[in-house]
């Protein structure tokens, strides 16, 4: 191979070469703006949590975002999140319904029985009557205990979810606990990635 032939192949690798210079350089300038923007909205977070959030954490969470999957992944969680809640809001409303429905049918029923209930008879229906009030009432509070605790556990399933698909995902902060101030801890950070993807949202990012 002659000495011209070997320059034509190395001046050939430049522009690769200068193409992953140039890819390094968006990807600092990214996560620069990236933990500028996150320094600035950590400052309207209370004090306790500005304090757990240091400089290395936050400078973490700006390399899981620099790609923008990350945005995404919590777009779509919240989406669930949000479907789960209606869902469990509206099967709540219905057994609410169901509810009144039966109270209004045992009045219905226990009103046609007094008016054509003999004189005589009265104290002891009215004495079946509260038997059956009792059993009513207690069975609306044992449904809805019922369904209040199914609320609960498929909530904090969700919580599960979120945390176990941010953790694999590399967002710092994030992992299975049910420690309330960790918990605290990780909504913060979930309202700094929203606030930021609004942002940049309304914005349009230079670096995006």
């Amino acid at each position: 191979m002659s000495l011209n032939e070997e320059l034509c192949l190395s001046m050939e690798s430049y522009p690769a070469l200068y193409e992953n210079q140039s890819d390094s350089t968006k990807q600092q300038e990214r996560h620069y703006y990236l933990l500028s923007e996150l320094q600035n909205l950590v400052k309207d977070l209370p004090s306790s949590f500005q304090q757990r959030l240091s400089y290395t954490t936050l400078s973490d969470l700006a390399l899981a975002l620099i790609d923008g999957t990350v945005f995404e992944i919590v777009h779509g969680l919240l989406e669930i999140q949000h479907l789960t809640e209606r869902n469990l809001y509206n099967q709540r409303q219905k057994l609410h319904s169901e509810h009144r429905g039966l109270k209004q049918e045992l009045v219905r029923k226990h009103k046609e029985a007094l008016q054509s209930c003999k004189s005589h008879n009265l104290a002891v229906l009215r004495g079946n009557q509260q038997v059956e009030i009792e059993s009513l009432e207690q069975r609306i509070k044992d449904e809805q205990r019922m369904m209040d605790e199914k609320i609960v556990v498929e909530m904090d399933q969700k919580v599960v979810d979120q945390q176990t698909t941010l953790e694999k995902a590399g967002v710092p902060g994030f992992y299975i606990t049910t420690n309330p101030q960790e918990l605290t801890l990780q909504m913060n950070l979930l309202e700094l990635i929203l606030k930021l993807q609004q942002k940049e949202s309304q914005s349009g990012s230079l670096f995006s």
